[in-house]
């Protein structure tokens, strides 16, 4: 059970989340600085680093919420299910049960607008980027684990979890770029550009025209 002091620094921490998120999505994540942040909360730049090691810590906190969520999601699906379809079903499981624990951070909405701030900051998308890779590694692991493979010498984890992401990546600039960026329109597309990866990868793409 939290204490009263626990709760206190979790206030606190999640009141300067918030005030970094709103102001990185209001004038832009360069364009706003720690002392901006911390004076919107009413304490101290030492303050706030003592809860996040720079701004880009605070830009990814909920992000990396959301991936233990899905990470753990994968870890639980039941071990008959094959790799990809292991994935696919962790992922909108995650989206269907995820909102909770980030309203109790932030609210999902402006969670959701950030992404938008990293995909047109480049020291962000870089950042995050770098992350994708390092989950993709991370869930590489796990598939062959479930798979009693060793991934260092078959290559079928890294594959799948390379077609996995790449399809996530295509679903997020497409999620970004339209007008809904709600968590519902997020898992429409992850589930249409999931389900059609068998047979975009299988099918013959050209026309009657095309010879």
């Amino acid at each position: 059970m939290e204490t009263l002091r626990e709760r206190k620094k979790a206030r606190t921490r999640d009141a300067l989340l918030r005030a970094a998120l709103e102001l990185f999505t209001a004038k832009g994540y360069e364009r706003t600085t720690v002392d901006e942040i911390a004076e919107a909360v009413g304490v101290s730049q030492r303050t706030f680093f003592r809860y996040f090691a720079s701004k880009e810590e605070a830009t990814f906190f909920v992000a990396r919420l959301t991936e233990t969520h899905f990470v753990d999601a994968v870890r639980a699906r039941p071990p008959h299910e094959a790799p990809l379809e292991a994935l696919r079903r962790a992922v909108l499981e995650s989206w269907d049960t995820i909102n909770e624990a980030i309203e109790q951070v932030v609210p999902l909405e402006l969670h959701m607008r950030t992404y938008r701030v990293i995909e047109s900051t480049p020291a962000l998308l870089a950042a995050h980027l770098r992350r994708s890779m390092e989950l993709e590694a991370e869930l590489a692991d796990i598939v062959a684990r479930r798979e009693g493979l060793e991934v260092a010498v078959d290559p079928r984890p890294r594959l799948v979890v390379a077609v996995f992401g790449g399809v996530m990546r295509v679903v997020e600039r497409m999620w970004i770029a339209g007008d809904d960026l709600s968590i519902e329109a997020m898992r429409e597309l992850t589930a249409a550009y999931l389900d059609g990866v068998g047979p975009a990868l299988a099918g013959n793409w050209r026309t009657s025209e095309s010879y």
